[in-house]
């Protein structure tokens, strides 16, 4: 049995009349027309039996479109906040062809707050989803569904590669926390370290994370979602998650013999330059590492063509690329 999943930032999804943010930002019945054509069009194309959006205000709008588009199920655990006609606040919701048998929200984690000395609100940026799933195999997958804080245009940003340890990550990014430079930074890792620890309580049962995290690849939010030793320096435990993306290496015909690995595609931009933001990780039961898995990710690809293209057309298709995941059950 193969399952496709799928993340899809859908950028501003608000029905007319209604704005966001300020009472300028709203789109007309046509670009309405049109951002819905393409969103659409784009889910067809992703062909997947389960997908986590994000940037969600006009819930009953989205419903409407996926049931059309045959997924049966959907839901949302929060609702975007709204003053007279203009929202304020952004939810993230999920589409299946399969039954959702159980719905909960990820709640804060209040130690993890605690222990990161975080001066503020003890509060999530959006309600992520926890969703059960029961697959036509009746096996039972927990989706997961969140978009964490985003960054501040004037914040400092931490770039990492794959040769930074954790220790370097967190001795680089401990002064600023204690300023006031990376109060997103901040709050983001708060919320990893909420879905960490939500998620360790049912590492028994195959999860799978759809993500807008808004942080780079290598990132220190990474470990904060995934690494027990972020947590717990002398944890022996391995990691929580994978990156599914390291879980599929598609194999290139007749290669060239000085041909590099291909270089991860951007999922989104900003001021030219490309970032890796939207993610699937998956638990162990997935892990290609693991001869006890239950499947493997035997496809993974960004659908990034339309951030090619016009960029000011963006508003009304997505800023973000879409990620499909295949899974096939062993």
């Amino acid at each position: 049995m193969k399952i496709k999943l799928g993340t899809f930032n859908l950028f501003q999804f608000v029905e007319p009349p209604y704005s966001w943010y300020t009472k300028k930002e709203r789109f007309s019945q046509e670009q309405w027309a049109e951002k819905t054509t393409w969103i659409k069009e784009q889910t067809i194309q992703m062909d997947c039996n389960i997908i986590g959006f994000q940037e969600v205000f006009s819930r009953d709008a989205l419903e409407t479109l996926v049931k059309e588009l045959g997924f049966e199920y959907f839901e949302t655990v929060d609702q975007a906040k709204l003053t007279k006609k203009t929202f304020t606040s952004t939810t993230v919701a999920i589409a299946s062809k399969y039954p959702i048998t159980k719905l909960q929200r990820v709640r804060v984690h209040i130690p993890s707050f605690e222990k990161h000395a975080f001066k503020g609100h003890y509060g999530l940026a959006r309600v992520p989803i926890k969703a059960t799933i029961t697959l036509p195999n009746e096996q039972e997958l927990v989706v997961y569904v969140s978009h964490l804080k985003s960054n501040r245009l004037n914040e400092f940003e931490y770039r990492f590669n794959e040769t930074h340890t954790l220790e370097h990550k967190k001795k680089s990014v401990a002064k600023a926390l204690k300023g006031t430079t990376a109060t997103s930074l901040h709050q983001r890792l708060c919320e990893a370290s909420s879905l960490f620890y939500n998620i360790k309580k049912v590492k028994e049962k195959p999860i799978v994370l759809l993500c807008d995290l808004n942080d780079k690849e290598f990132s220190l939010t990474i470990d904060a979602l995934s690494n027990h030793k972020y947590h717990q320096e002398k944890s022996e435990e391995g990691f929580l998650l994978h990156d599914a993306s390291y879980q599929y290496k598609e194999e290139i015909l007749n290669p060239h013999p000085e041909q590099k690995e291909p270089i991860r595609k951007p999922t989104s931009y900003f001021l030219g330059k490309g970032h890796v933001l939207d993610y699937v990780f998956v638990s162990n039961h997935f892990d290609k590492a693991n001869s006890d898995r239950m499947a493997e990710i035997t496809n993974y690809k960004i659908l990034d063509e339309h951030l090619h293209g016009n960029q000011n057309d963006l508003l009304f298709k997505s800023d973000h690329a879409q990620i499909v995941c295949e899974m096939t059950f062993i």
